[in-house]
């Protein structure tokens, strides 16, 4: 009997043992999580992050777990299930021309016109890319069909079905399928036949701007983060401008890894998406599949930055929301959590291409003003002649090299992308420019 109840009691003091180191492991993790996200907005200044941590059938938030974010391009999964929807109920054919659902629609290749397919929207290889000068997005209050018509006829940037391009372009044209092929707004179809059954009551398809819980966008100048709020067109939502929380995500990881209380119907058709990411690198219906076996996406508005990942095999997904236009220090920051939670180390976080040209433009606007001053006290011609040189020279290859690197206009670049110094800074170089033309001007007349 003794012999029985010293067992007993070392069996209790084993697992008490356990119970204590599991706890001291969760606390190490946590704590973990909580320093690298406090890197995070250290280093990118960004004052709004939310995350959410599911692993089985537990949930973790760190952050405003209610307030709302602009979600970007993790909206395309959410299409992506729209349209997997229209074809799972035999509506639709994966291997449909788009031009078959969309009135008029024409696509342009070698100066022939050519077909799109729905899977060819799907996995991004439609012929379309990301470039905003070749494919302009819907701008003001411009809808989604408007939208359509304007960008029928435009020449594709290789033949469909050849190559891979990323492009908002595809996820737009899906949105535009489902409101020809459905007669509802995509809004109407989205919220009934997706969000709804789903239970995600915390998405939005739109969002007003003086919704109380939306935590407010912000954008990067001089080492600082200001408040930043742009207009959201209808025309551009099916690819990039979803609003939701940690909460939703949480159950939308959830959803994706099966864990999930959902009708079977929707279930079915999450697995139609999943079997056809097969390969590193795969991509469909708004999500791509990784190396290390995870799924997720990432996405970035002018004022939001975002990504999801999950893995079946951990049965763990993280996902990281934030008000600051910093994607790849978002991504880091969502990869890092990921390896905290599933007994990895996270990488360094890595410094967003923002935060560098904030770093640069600061210095050059600092720079420009000491050099206005210079320009005044200057009396020196070929001094004053050398330096407008470099300066016009440095203003030229600012103005071809950015609108080549970012796929847009140097005005869309100033005004809505780039950090505040951005624009700053090439304002103060063409000020310190035109000064030193008119010292030397003025110079040259007196001579005379």
């Amino acid at each position: 009997m003794k012999k029985i109840k010293r067992f007993l009691l070392l069996i209790l003091a084993v697992s008490m043992l356990i119970t204590d180191t599991d706890q001291v492991h969760a606390a190490d993790r946590k704590k973990l999580i909580s320093d690298h996200i406090d890197e995070f907005c250290k280093k990118t200044g960004c004052n709004a992050v939310s995350v959410a941590l599911v692993r089985g059938d537990e949930t973790e938030f760190y952050g405003d777990s209610e307030g709302l974010y602009q979600i970007g391009s993790m909206t395309k999964a959410f299409t992506g299930l729209g349209i997997q929807k229209l074809i799972n109920d035999g509506v639709i054919g994966e291997e449909d021309n788009i031009s078959e659902w969309l009135p008029g629609f024409s696509a342009i290749y070698g100066n022939e016109t050519c077909d799109i397919t729905i899977r060819q929207l799907l996995t991004q290889t439609s012929g379309y890319t990301n470039n905003e000068t070749d494919y302009p997005g819907a701008s003001g209050k411009m809808s989604l069909m408007e939208w359509t018509d304007s960008i029928s006829g435009k020449e594709l940037n290789f033949k469909p079905g050849t190559e891979y391009a990323y492009s908002n372009v595809n996820y737009n044209l899906l949105g535009a399928v489902i409101e020809c092929v459905t007669g509802e707004t995509y809004k109407e179809y989205m919220e009934e036949e997706i969000l709804l059954p789903l239970g995600l009551t915390n998405t939005f398809v739109y969002v007003a701007s003086e919704n109380d819980q939306i935590i407010r966008g912000s954008r990067l100048g001089y080492h600082h983060c200001f408040a930043y709020d742009i207009p959201v067109s209808v025309g551009k939502i099916p690819a990039g401008y979803y609003y939701s929380n940690a909460e939703d995500m949480a159950r939308w990881m959830r959803i994706w890894m099966g864990i999930a209380d959902v009708p079977q119907e929707y279930i079915d058709l999450v697995s139609s998406v999943k079997e056809r990411l097969v390969a590193a690198g795969d991509y469909y219906s708004g999500w791509e599949l990784f190396e290390n076996e995870t799924v997720g996406h990432s996405g970035g508005t002018p004022n939001y930055s975002s990504r999801i990942v999950f893995g079946d095999k951990e049965q763990t997904g993280v996902c990281v929301l934030t008000n600051l236009n910093v994607a790849a220090s978002t991504d880091g920051l969502c990869n890092g959590i990921y390896s905290i939670v599933t007994g990895g180390n996270p990488d360094r976080l890595p410094t967003d291409v923002w935060i560098v040209f904030d770093r640069i433009f600061t210095v050059l606007s600092v720079a420009g003003v000491i050099l206005l001053g210079l320009a005044a006290i200057l009396k020196r011609r070929g001094i004053l002649l050398g330096l407008a040189g470099a300066l016009i020279i440095i203003l030229i290859l600012l103005c071809a090299v950015m609108p080549i690197a970012f796929g847009s206009g140097l005005g869309e670049i100033m005004i809505i992308w780039a950090p505040y110094s951005f624009s700053g800074g090439l304002v103060i170089l063409a000020v310190d420019t035109l000064a030193m033309i008119i010292k030397l001007w003025m110079m040259r007349k007196h001579e005379n």
